[in-house]
């Protein structure tokens, strides 16, 4: 199967790293002009610059903003008018106690994992729908199936992600353009390594190792008994924004390893 995307122009949010970049990767490879999403100038332009390394000839363009509030999205619109295949990955994730969790923390992850993407799909799949092609992907998380005790907040936006791919998926039924949701779980990604680079450093263990001793811990069900690489999740992603998926749409596709104890 050759995927190929040339003449297609993604929008890839939070992709100056991890997952997010991994996609923006897989899909700049399959010939998709990129369009690259973060906070910060100087965190596109290094994301940029990584994936011109990567991907020589690549077409790519920066979008700076904070997808947390509208001005953010607006912003993002201004330079992202035409869009073929959107991947909302923006998100936010942290423990907390459930007590502890105010109304300010649930509407700053509500705003940031949900009505971004909201608010992106809004402006963007009326053009996909006129064109009559179109993929808009969803990032959520295991954790969507799975809830989490220590991360009911984050938890419940990742279900929130899922419901609305479902019913976005149904609203442009028959049109070209289909919805769909990544469930990744436990990777290995640059959040996660940050995470463990202090342990690295004290036992001398690798990082794969340390990620496979998280999952057995954390996630005993997973059934491939390790974390999985950002790229394994953007594969996924990359084929669900292909022209071979066209029969797939309003779908929940786990990359979580198993840890899910579903077979449905």
């Amino acid at each position: 199967m050759k995927i190929d995307l040339t003449g297609k122009v993604a929008l890839v949010t939070a992709s100056t790293g991890g997952i997010g970049f991994a996609i923006a990767r897989g899909l700049a490879e399959s010939g998709a002009e990129v369009i690259v999403n973060g906070r910060s100038t100087e965190s596109v332009n290094k994301g940029i610059q990584q994936l011109q390394q990567v991907v020589p000839g690549v077409q790519v363009r920066a979008a700076v903003a904070d997808l947390s509030a509208p001005d953010g999205v607006d912003a993002v619109l201004r330079a992202a008018s035409r869009v073929d295949i959107l991947v909302n990955n923006a998100g936010i994730y942290g423990q907390k106690d459930f007590y502890s969790t105010d109304d300010e923390t649930w509407e700053t992850y509500w705003q940031t994992n949900v009505m971004s993407g909201v608010r992106l799909s809004r402006a963007l799949l009326p053009g996909m729908v006129q064109k009559g092609w179109g993929r808009v992907v969803f990032i959520s998380s295991e954790s969507a199936c799975n809830i989490p005790a220590d991360m009911i907040h984050y938890g419940v936006t990742k279900t929130a992600q899922l419901a609305l791919a479902r019913g976005l998926a149904k609203f442009v039924a028959g049109s070209g353009v289909t919805v769909n949701s990544v469930l990744p779980g436990p990777t290995m990604s640059d959040g996660f390594a940050s995470m463990m680079k202090d342990e690295m450093e004290k036992t001398g263990k690798s990082l794969e190792q340390l990620a496979k001793e998280f999952v057995m811990a954390n996630r005993p069900s997973s059934v491939i008994q390790r974390a999985a690489t950002v790229e394994e999740v953007a594969n996924m992603v990359v084929y669900v924004c292909s022209t071979q998926a066209s029969a797939t749409s309003g779908a929940a596709l786990r990359v979580d390893g198993g840890v899910v104890d579903d077979i449905i």
